[in-house]
């Protein structure tokens, strides 16, 4: 005798009606001047995912979405996995052209956007067909909005589909930095298993305000913190950017228990006049990922947050995407270490040929998990690649102590041949952030006819500091084998960065080549 699927729901939906039940009063989200409750999110929940059913759209289509953050993105996203919908979450910043292509690829039949966006939508939807083009919270709009529809009234039933644990909730996009975008696909149980270890690993807490200001379409900031903190009946706290001054301000007026940023968010906080003046007692938690964070820029914040729990998470989308942790207490051991591996993965670190290099030794960093994707939409090759040996390739280097805690070398793209000999960039760059000038820093290779790469450094200065090129290569010598000195140094006022914060090397690269 088998039991009726509904009643064992592993889904996204069925955890937000649970949350919903038992939170009902409390604040789920707040946005700008607008709150909502458990219980009225679920209801907002349940009339867009209705709405976008009635409007043409079938469960297993593909819904693009392509905006900032908004509750409206937020709702947007819980109605596409209620209403079976495969969600397709698109960074705000890509052309029109970049828009089109994941349009295309996807095969998307839905597009919700930012009125803000509008020009852009046009030239990329212009000759494409859709069943739905709408807007997230347009104001005044006759079409399809789905703040309107979230506010309206009727239609608070749950939608009446099939929606099972392995169903696709997501296609998530990576960057593309070596070729056109991938969507990883993720299901309802794959994303479940990843709440479940976000939540125990990082100490996320149903009574904690959470402050959520990286980009939504981002898989860190929506999977690893909103989520999780949602449905333990977290009161979220969304802001549409993480704008320093916003962001340490809403820290201090709405007491903020935990905030996520990468690194070069961590870093313009701790720059901003506003830092000292701001009330950061009752911040818990200081979460950070994304990229590496430099160790001195880590003491750094230890130091100017005492009494923070600092927690390094490390992964990528493909496994939804947490996969360590490195927790507070184990920070004073090994603040460079991205931590052990969460309880829904393993890892092991391996040579070209699958096999387990020793303990120390540079290898890649491979994991097996109930949370990674089931592969790469309509890529059917670069799916079978990614898991060769029965195991998915990260394509990042690192190593693991006797403890057994993973050490992030360095992406396998950013390690520098110089010479013949093999460099990862990030060890430079720990060296170069020793110096009291540097703000920032990123460390490339650029072609060269005597070094095969030559490394090269481009700095960012503290506000009122100076430093010459000379200056930072002798202080590099000092600090680092003189293979691994910089050959040129170059200054900028400002790094490339992602809308999530990332430092883009390869648009460096790119500059620098031409």
């Amino acid at each position: 005798m088998s039991l009726n699927p509904k009643i064992q729901q592993n889904t996204i939906g069925a955890a937000l009606n649970r949350s919903a039940r038992k939170h009902g009063g409390k604040l789920a989200l707040a946005f700008n001047d607008r709150g909502w409750s458990y219980a009225d999110l679920n209801r907002a929940v349940n009339r867009v995912a209705n709405r976008l059913l009635e409007s043409g759209l079938a469960p297993g289509d593909r819904l693009a979405v392509y905006g900032k953050n908004s509750d409206a993105y937020v709702i947007a996203w819980l109605a596409a996995t209620r209403a079976g919908l495969v969600h397709v979450p698109v960074n705000y910043a890509l052309t029109a052209d970049e828009l089109g292509y994941i349009l295309e690829q996807s095969g998307a039949t839905g597009l919700l956007s930012d009125l803000g966006l509008a020009d852009t939508v046009t030239a990329a939807t212009e000759g494409r067909a859709l069943a739905l083009s709408g807007t997230l919270h347009a104001g005044q709009s006759d079409g399809f909005d789905v703040l309107a529809a979230a506010m309206s009234e009727g239609g608070e039933a749950e939608p009446e589909v099939a929606v099972e644990g392995a169903s696709l909730a997501q296609l998530l996009y990576t960057s593309g930095t070596t070729a056109a975008p991938k969507a990883a696909m993720m299901t309802h149980q794959a994303l479940l298993a990843e709440y479940m270890a976000c939540m125990v690993e990082l100490d996320i807490k149903g009574d904690e305000p959470m402050l959520a200001a990286l980009p939504l379409y981002h898989s860190a900031q929506m999977h690893v913190f909103l989520m999780p903190a949602l449905l333990l009946g977290a009161p979220v706290h969304l802001r549409e950017a993480p704008l320093p001054d916003d962001c340490l301000a809403q820290i201090s007026r709405q007491g903020i228990a935990s905030f996520f940023a990468p690194p070069t968010v961590w870093i313009s906080l701790l720059r901003h006049p506003d830092f000292e003046r701001s009330d950061l007692s009752r911040l818990k938690k200081a979460y950070y990922g994304a990229s590496i964070m430099p160790v001195p820029v880590l003491e750094e914040l230890r130091q100017r947050i005492p009494g923070v729990g600092l927690y390094n998470c490390y992964g990528q989308s493909e496994i939804a995407p947490l996969a360590t942790v490195l927790r507070p207490e184990e920070h004073d051991a090994r603040p460079a270490s991205a931590g052990r591996p969460t309880l829904t993965v393993e890892t092991r670190i391996v040579d070209a040929e699958m096999n387990d290099v020793p303990t120390g030794e540079h290898g890649e960093i491979v994991h097996r998990s109930p949370q990674l994707l089931t592969g790469y939409w309509d890529k059917p090759e670069m799916t079978e690649e990614a898991f060769l040996g029965g195991w998915f390739h990260s394509g990042d280097v690192g190593y693991v102590d006797e403890e057994g805690y993973l050490f992030i070398v360095d992406r396998i793209k950013d390690v520098i041949n110089t010479g013949g000999v093999v460099v990862a960039s990030r060890e430079v760059e720990e060296g170069l952030f020793q110096h009291p000038a540097v703000s920032e820093v990123a460390v490339i290779g650029l072609p060269d006819e005597k070094w095969i790469e030559a490394i090269t450094a481009v700095v960012v200065l503290k506000e009122g500091e100076e430093a010459s090129e000379e200056a930072l290569i002798a202080h590099a010598k000092r600090v680092m084998a003189h293979y691994k000195v910089p050959k040129r140094v170059l200054f900028a006022d400002a790094l490339p960065k992602s809308t999530a914060g990332k430092i883009l090397k390869r648009h460096l690269r790119k500059e620098l080549n031409a």
